[in-house]
């Protein structure tokens, strides 16, 4: 399993978020459309952002999307993997 033991709040945000949008980012490093490094950095950023809180509320109503809030760090980032995918 694909996971991030050092960030494990970042990770399970980041993961939460692609998946709103319909991305499987574990499916998408094993597939080969994302590369590990990709991942890691989609996850820093994640970590670095000071809006966890807001996060964490619009992940606990968010069913799917087809974009992530405006400020989520990653959100154009994980707007092209939703169209690769």
């Amino acid at each position: 399993m694909i996971g991030y033991s050092e960030t494990p709040l970042a990770w399970g945000l980041t993961r939460g978020m692609a998946r709103v949008l319909g991305v499987n980012l574990p499916s998408a490093v094993v597939e080969g459309w994302l590369s590990r490094k990709e991942l890691g950095n989609l996850v820093d950023r994640c970590e670095a952002c000071t809006q966890k809180s807001a996060c964490t509320a619009w992940l606990a109503t968010a069913v799917n999307s087809p974009c992530p809030p405006v400020f989520c760090p990653n959100k154009s980032a994980l707007e092209v993997l939703s169209l690769r995918h």
